[in-house]
């Protein structure tokens, strides 16, 4: 049978599809698809049948056919229903040459050695892990707002003002008689006064900048661990 060539990403996105028989019965879901650690080219195919319980069985991927939703292999239903359950998530090679002869003659080979060679008598021990994330919440705003209001200003300033005073200092000297007569003369008197206008100047120029402070918190739970004790009440 030829292969078909399937991308990493349709491999991702297999797992859940339904998975139906060269017939068109429906035989399960995908659980889990084994890629070749060397080649990294999948080989199995992990199915849950479902309504056939818990047990999970392995189909050789070469000759299935991928389309968008569903998985079709080129075997019958009964004969992937009757192929054994596998227990482990790891294909030994033992396992994978029995699955492969069970495969090639239909069916044909002895179920109990094959689920011999296949099974193991074990007991799984999972334990829980804490997984800690991290999400991004609103602290707060900081908001720059303007607005105008007047006071008053005081500025001293100088000015000067001219005044005025009469003098008088005795004077003995000859005139002609023409000096004697009517005669008169003014001064201008100044002063200054203040001239005031306005205009605009900028002061300052106000911003606002972020920095990130990093600091380190501890997250508590409570994991649950299964334990495995061997009793042994052999007698030798």
């Amino acid at each position: 049978m030829r292969q078909q060539t399937v991308s990493v990403e349709q491999l991702e996105r297999m797992r859940n599809y339904a998975v139906y028989s060269h017939d068109g019965e429906k035989i399960g879901s995908v659980e889990e698809v084994y890629v070749d650690e060397q080649s990294q080219r999948p080989e199995w195919i992990g199915l849950g049948t479902g309504f056939f319980g818990t047990k999970r069985v392995l189909v050789p991927f070469e000759g299935v056919s991928v389309t968008e939703d569903r998985v079709t292999v080129p075997y019958a239903k009964d004969h992937v229903k009757d192929a054994p359950d596998i227990d482990s998530d790891v294909i030994d090679p033992e396992t994978e040459r029995a699955l492969y002869a069970y495969y090639s003659t239909g069916g044909r080979t002895d179920t109990d050695d094959l689920a011999k060679a296949i099974k193991q008598e074990a007991v799984t021990r999972s334990e829980e892990e804490l997984r800690v994330g991290k999400r991004e919440e609103e602290l707060g705003r900081l908001r720059i707002h303007k607005w105008v209001e007047t006071e008053d200003v005081e500025v001293p300033v100088e000015v000067r003002r001219e005044k005025a005073r009469v003098t008088r200092e005795p004077v003995d000297e000859t005139v002609s008689d023409q000096a004697i007569g009517e005669d008169s003369f003014e001064v201008t008197l100044r002063e200054e006064r203040p001239v005031v206008e306005k205009k605009t100047v900028a002061k300052e120029r106000i911003g606002i900048e972020k920095d990130v402070e990093v600091d380190r918190e501890t997250v508590e739970g409570k994991v649950r661990k299964e334990r495995v004790e061997v009793e042994d009440d052999t007698k030798r």
